[in-house]
């Protein structure tokens, strides 16, 4: 059964009928709305916690997206769902990939800070601040480029990124 058919979620409900209204008016090819009613049941089972689920329609979107902005979209929630799971490297991956799509995708390189300053913490916790200082750098540098495309956003790591002199 499609998921469409399944929400029981107000929200989700909500989300769906209008998907399926810019699905039938969104003036594009049979493709496309394949594509996007993939990607849209895959946004539905990641907010449900159906990892795979989700995967398995974002694998099916991305085989029908052409257009490079939508698939970057497509492949930066695979990577939330990979760093949820705790697979880091291979959200960092996912996300590289949608920002060599799309540049302008803030929320990738503020997630591929985190992760790097996830990483910096643990180099820490286990004795190698030079290590340490080496990703909490590359975190810096990420949230710089993010917060060059959306000033109002990422409060809290310009704040860190000026408490530790990295600059804000």
């Amino acid at each position: 059964m499609p998921r469409t058919q399944k929400n029981d979620n107000f929200i989700d409900k909500s989300f769906t009928v209008m998907a399926d209204i810019i699905l039938k008016v969104l003036p594009t090819n049979k493709r496309s709305k394949e594509a996007f009613a993939y990607y849209r049941d895959g946004m539905s089972a990641q907010a449900d916690g159906e990892y795979a689920e989700a995967l398995d329609n974002y694998e099916e979107a991305l085989k029908l997206e052409d257009d490079p902005n939508d698939r970057s979209y497509v492949i930066y929630n695979m990577g939330l769902i990979h760093a949820s799971n705790g697979e880091h490297d291979r959200a960092l991956k996912l996300y590289n990939e949608a920002l060599e799509l799309n540049p302008q995708m803030p929320q990738a390189l503020n997630n591929i800070a985190v992760i790097y300053h996830y990483k910096g913490e643990k180099t820490k916790e286990d004795g190698d601040s030079e290590g340490a200082e080496d990703f909490f750098d590359r975190a810096a540098d990420y949230w710089k480029q993010a917060i060059s495309l959306a000033p109002n956003n990422y409060i809290e790591a310009q704040n860190w990124m000026q408490n530790t002199g990295r600059g804000g």
